[in-house]
C-alpha cells in the first residue's frame, strides 16, 4: 500500500469489511473527452484502475469483488470499432494480469452470456480462468456481455429445465433460495456494497436481484482515476451505515418498544 492507502485503511474496522463488493466502472468516455482524446483512450486508462482496485481489495482480505466490465447493451449501442477495441483490450488484459492475479492469490471467474462473445475471446477467458483456478484468496468476477434481466430470464429457464427432468413443473416449488441457486452468481454471497463511479445514480441493469439490500456508494471520480484509496474510502462510508434489511435500527427499536408499567405505579 502507498501512504494514502495505508492512512485510509487505518480508519477501517477489519472485522466489518464487506464480504462482496460490486463495482459499476463508469466514466471512461468522459475521462477521454475532457482530455480531447478518443474514447478508446479512456478504456485503455481504465486498466490501471482495475489493477489497483483488485490488488487493494485482495490485500485487505475482501472475499469477493465483481466488476461490471461489458454489458449486453454495449453490443447494440456502441460503435463496432469501439466494441472490437474493447474485446482486444480484454484479451490483452487477461494475458497481462495472470501473474498479478496469481501473486495476489486471486481466482478469476466470469458472469454473463459468455457464449455470445467471439470464440477467440472465450479462449483467452478460459485460459486465464484455468491459470488462476488453484488460488484460494479473493474471487474476482468479471461481468462480460452481462444483463441482470437476462440473468433472471436464464435462471428461470434453468429452473424450468431442471423441473422437467425431475417430475415436471407441477412439483416445482419456487423460493428465493432456489432462484439464487440458478443465478450466474451462485456460490457467491450477495454484494454488501456496490460502488458506482462518475457520479451517476443508477444501477444500469447490474445484479438487480443480488443488490436488493446492498449499500450504494457513488463517487464523482471517473473510473480511469479510481484507485485503491478510493475503494477504501467507499468501504469507510459503508462502515458508517447501519444495515437494517427492512427492519428497524437500534434507536428505532427502542423508540417503538412497548411501554411497560413499573410495578406499583397506577395510571
Amino acid at each position: 500500500m502507498d501512504r494514502k492507502e495505508a492512512e485510509a485503511y487505518q480508519r477501517l474496522d477489519p472485522a466489518r469489511l464487506p464480504r462482496h463488493i460490486a463495482i459499476i466502472m463508469d466514466g471512461n468516455g468522459r475521462w477521454a473527452r475532457r482530455r480531447h482524446m478518443p474514447r478508446v483512450a479512456g478504456h485503455r486508462a481504465g486498466v490501471a484502475a482495475v489493477r489497483s482496485t483488485v490488488e487493494t481489495a485482495a490485500r485487505i482480505g475482501i472475499p469477493a469483488l465483481t466488476l461490471y466490465a461489458f454489458s449486453e447493451e454495449n453490443w447494440r449501442k456502441r460503435p463496432r470499432t469501439e466494441v472490437d477495441f474493447l474485446m482486444r483490450l480484454l484479451c490483452r488484459f487477461l494475458k497481462a494480469e495472470i501473474k498479478t492475479l496469481n501473486d495476489n492469490n486471486v481466482r478469476l471467474e466470469y458472469i454473463g452470456r459468455k457464449h455470445e462473445l467471439p470464440e477467440s475471446v472465450q479462449q483467452e477467458m478460459e485460459y486465464a480462468r484455468e491459470a488462476t483456478s488453484k488460488n484460494r484468496g479473493m474471487v474476482l468476477t468479471l461481468a462480460l456481455n452481462y444483463s441482470a434481466r437476462s440473468e433472471i430470464v436464464d435462471a428461470f429457464r434453468s429452473l424450468a429445465e431442471a423441473a422437467t427432468k425431475n417430475g415436471g413443473l407441477d412439483h416445482l416449488e419456487v423460493t428465493e433460495q432456489l432462484v439464487s441457486e440458478h443465478l450466474y452468481t451462485r456460490g457467491l454471497p450477495d454484494p454488501d456494497l456496490v460502488v458506482r463511479t462518475s457520479g451517476e445514480m443508477r444501477l444500469s441493469n447490474f445484479l438487480l436481484w443480488q443488490l436488493a439490500y446492498a449499500e450504494i456508494y457513488v463517487t464523482q471520480t471517473l473510473w480511469p482515476d479510481f484507485r485503491g484509496v478510493q475503494l477504501l474510502e467507499g468501504i469507510e462510508e459503508f462502515q458508517k451505515r447501519e444495515r437494517r434489511y427492512g427492519g428497524l435500527g437500534k434507536d428505532k427499536e427502542h423508540e417503538h418498544a412497548p411501554v411497560r408499567n413499573h410495578a406499583g405505579v397506577k395510571h
